[in-house]
């Protein structure tokens, strides 16, 4: 795979477990090409940021035609997509349920009532959101949502517990549909930098997905209150964060819930179906197929047991020092732009001939 020292300025493995063309370090002549064709499309109408090859990729492949292995890349397809990310990272926005126009999002306690004067930029978030960890822990109480340590791939673990959750309380606990789905945001930010990185010097290859386990208990598909977030995370996740599930298990469902994801699995592109498994009760052996047990809480069956409980632990190899690196949020403006700017002037000096 051809690498672009402009803007793959990666210290990290590149090359992906996943070995299905179309993955980094497994691209076919013309995939490389497109890679290619669109950075210049892109570079052409005055975009410079998020222009690196794994990143190009993962927009091509979720913009490819066809089904399963044998899609084919839409090059305007995924310019178009990128685009219209790059403009919500710049302007956040949010659709209430139903509604047609998105409005702009806001972290006030009254978000449809009081948007922000000026829009919210996702980079300025990334660097500034709860940055003590107390919107965390607050939303711990009522929502479960975190990461913690690996899978047997070496992939970041996600984990969510909706069971017994009650989105009326949560926003008049002040946890509004717009503050979670910008937290939501910032995890995903997070987890592309520097959970990944971590994981795949950890693991010695490239590794761009996670391992996510939802438990449904007690969740009722006729809870018309839940169908709003859902609906705007969804379409948040996979508007801007193409190609970023590697593998999907859903527990404590019932019979009805699972003889719904049977009708669906057969409608569904292949790869998608083929990274999702929709269990009961008995869950636990199968996770603990995919989910060392010394990193699965015990909460799903597994041993780890942190303190503080594992939900607000963030353990990882991102925690780690062997393997973790300052991410590119926690690095200030100048420094920034000064790494920045070298990466461009070794680029000028690859291209300019040697003289005699």
């Amino acid at each position: 795979m051809e690498l672009d020292p402009k803007y793959d300025n990666y210290d990290y493995p590149t090359t992906s477990v996943d070995t299905r063309e179309g993955h980094a370090g497994h691209l076919n002549p013309l995939q490389q090409a497109q890679v290619h064709q669109l950075r210049l499309m892109l570079e052409s109408e005055g975009y410079k940021d998020r222009l690196d090859t794994l990143t190009l990729l993962r927009f091509l492949r979720a913009r490819g035609k066809g089904k399963g292995d044998a899609k084919q890349w839409d090059v305007d397809a995924s310019k178009n997509m990128f685009i219209k990310s790059e403009a919500w990272r710049n302007k956040l926005t949010i659709r209430e349920y139903g509604a047609k126009e998105h409005r702009l999002l806001s972290i006030d306690d009254h978000p449809q009532q009081n948007p922000p004067k000026e829009p919210l930029k996702l980079d300025e978030q990334v660097r500034a959101w709860d940055r003590d960890g107390s919107f965390k822990a607050g939303l711990s109480k009522y929502y479960k949502q975190f990461y913690h340590k690996t899978d047997k791939d070496g992939r970041p673990c996600y984990f969510e517990i909706l069971g017994g959750v009650n989105l009326d309380e949560l926003n008049k606990a002040g946890y509004t549909n717009d503050k979670m789905l910008l937290n939501l945001a910032v995890e995903y930010e997070k987890m592309a930098d520097p959970r990944l990185p971590a994981c795949s010097r950890k693991a010695g290859h490239f590794l761009e997905t996670s391992c996510t386990v939802i438990d449904v208990a007690n969740v009722k598909l006729s809870r018309t209150e839940i169908m709003p977030y859902f609906s705007q995370s969804s379409e948040m996740s996979s508007d801007n964060y193409p190609e970023r599930l590697g593998k999907l298990f859903v527990i404590n469902t019932t019979r009805f819930q699972r003889g719904v994801w049977w009708i669906l699995s057969n409608i569904l592109d292949p790869v998608t179906v083929s990274k999702i498994q929709v269990l009961g009760y008995d869950y636990k052996d199968e996770l603990l197929k995919h989910i060392p047990a010394e990193n699965l809480p015990a909460m799903f069956g597994g041993s780890c047991q942190c303190e503080g409980g594992c939900e607000l632990s963030d353990a990882g190899p991102w925690r780690d020092d062997e393997w973790r690196r300052p991410a590119w949020w926690e690095k200030d403006a100048e420094e920034a732009t000064a790494e920045k700017e070298e990466g461009e002037t070794a680029t000028t000096e690859a291209l300019v001939p040697a003289t005699a």
